[in-house]
């Protein structure tokens, strides 16, 4: 069950999804793990998956520098905060507010009204590199991997094909 645990952790963070709420509930519902261990675990286990992960997305042009940096200050305050409240907090309580949060969380992505997006295979309506090696600029034939909406128009009718920048839409 570890193995599983830790594939679907790792995926899920790996995409962004929070892989930490995974094992932060396998462990601390499913095993006799304390919760503020069970973070503990969770953070060790969150770094050599966000380095790989970072990697991946900078590689892939998916970070927005310019956001990050705006976070990073504000982030490192909650840091010192959030460690600094837990070790006052009983054990119980954490794990009711970690209960909390998830409940919160899970409500309002249920109820959230999705915004439309141009494809899953793009970014800021450039296509990803999977699109880009699948369908050549330029060659005036539709990409099948395209918005189906788009798929009668060739590729040179999109605007900086291939060419992504991590600005702000």
């Amino acid at each position: 069950m570890n193995v599983i645990i830790g594939i679907l952790t790792g995926t899920a963070a790996s995409m962004g999804l929070g892989g930490g709420f995974i094992i932060l509930i396998y462990l601390s519902a499913f095993t006799d793990t304390r919760q503020d261990i069970a973070q503990g675990i969770n953070l060790l286990f969150f770094l050599p998956i966000a380095l790989l992960s970072i990697v991946i997305h900078i590689k892939n042009k998916l970070i927005d520098k310019k956001t990050v940096i705006r976070y990073i200050i504000p982030g490192i305050i909650g840091v010192l905060c959030g460690s600094g409240i837990s070790l006052m907090l009983d054990t119980g309580i954490l794990r009711k507010l970690f209960a909390g949060v998830i409940l919160i969380v899970g409500i309002r992505e249920l109820f959230k009204k999705e915004k439309p997006t141009s494809s899953p295979l793009s970014y800021h309506d450039k296509p990803l590199p999977a699109v880009q090696a699948c369908c050549p600029q330029n060659d005036n034939k539709p990409c099948p991997l395209s918005h189906p909406e788009d798929t009668a128009a060739p590729h040179n009718d999109w605007e900086n094909h291939g060419d992504r920048d991590n600005s702000d839409p």
